[in-house]
């Protein structure tokens, strides 16, 4: 993981906090490319509620993620992730 996180407002849009995401990304079963893209990538963790939530995020370097959509997970990107 990247030594660096820059936060993007819009990434608090669904509700999602800083320690969310921050706990999410301790926590990933998944992280890879999102499927279709060839620079935006997609963590699946949990938030500190224990629910799944989708983080997806550009690699500015190699130190540092561009955080910039964190939601709950949603079934179609579950889906892409399974396929």
């Amino acid at each position: 993981m990247a030594d660096r996180i820059i936060f993007v407002s819009s990434a608090f849009r669904h509700g999602c906090t800083q320690t969310d995401i921050e706990w999410a990304i301790e926590t990933k079963i998944y992280e890879g490319l999102l499927k279709g893209e060839d620079d935006i990538y997609a963590i699946i963790g949990f938030a500190t509620s224990g629910n799944p939530i989708e983080i997806f995020y550009n690699l500015l370097d190699a130190e540092t993620l561009k955080i910039f959509h964190a939601m709950p997970l949603r079934s179609k990107i579950a889906d892409q992730l399974n396929d």
